[in-house]
């Protein structure tokens, strides 16, 4: 198996061996139930469907009932599919069927992961916020409220346009990030928690997507 979906708790730090205080991050990992086996014969390629955080009946539509009642397990809220790795050689992955569990103890203390989530989103910012323009700078020569402002985004006659690309404001934020190779410090199988170096993309309680 290569990948978990979790939750992120928050963010804490502890001591390594070194005495040095490291951050990392706290995430509530699996468990997870193999809802679908997706084989290259029937459906083009090889993967395994999980679901993660039960979710109320009521606000699961009929069709989807019907597949988690297929795969013998209650309605997720959460779904994702992970490749079956056969060419690292796992053992374990090829035996897993529609209704197996997958719990945080796929992962051991000390190897690296890489963690993909959705970072908070922001809204609309300028330039000066999600470029780290300077602004335009001074408010003599009539000019008003241009500190924060982009300035010049074109040339003249030609090319008599924009290009693609030119950084300007927009929407900051809400994007799909993938942070790698971050070690796994502990391992909480009791708590399904997974303790990992560093920070993860994301507000708490999001969900986020554990891959190794």
């Amino acid at each position: 198996m290569s990948g978990i979906i979790g939750k992120k708790i928050g963010m804490t730090s502890t001591f390594n061996d070194k005495g040095n205080n490291v951050a990392c991050t706290v995430i509530e990992a699996g468990p997870c139930v193999v809802t679908q086996v997706k084989t290259k014969e029937v459906d083009g390629y090889d993967a395994l469907q999980v679901g993660f955080d039960e979710a109320k009946e009521k606000n699961t539509s009929a069709g989807m009932k019907g597949h988690f009642t297929k795969a013998g397990t209650t309605p997720k809220k959460k779904l994702a599919e992970f490749n079956i790795p056969k060419q690292r050689g796992e053992e374990g992955s090829e035996a897993l069927k529609a209704g197996s569990i997958i719990n945080v103890e796929m992962f051991t203390e000390g190897e690296w992961v890489d963690v993909v989530g959705t970072s908070k989103g922001k809204g609309f910012q300028g330039v000066v916020k999600r470029h780290g323009f300077h602004g335009v700078g001074g408010a003599t020569h009539g000019q008003k409220d241009r500190q924060r402002h982009p300035g010049s985004i074109g040339a003249a006659s030609y090319p008599a346009r924009v290009f693609k690309g030119m950084r300007m404001g927009g929407q900051m934020g809400n994007e799909r990030i993938k942070a790698i190779n971050l070690k796994v410090i502990k391992v909480l199988p009791e708590q399904n928690l997974l303790v990992v170096k560093g920070s993860i993309p994301g507000a708490k309680g999001s969900y986020v997507y554990i891959q190794r």
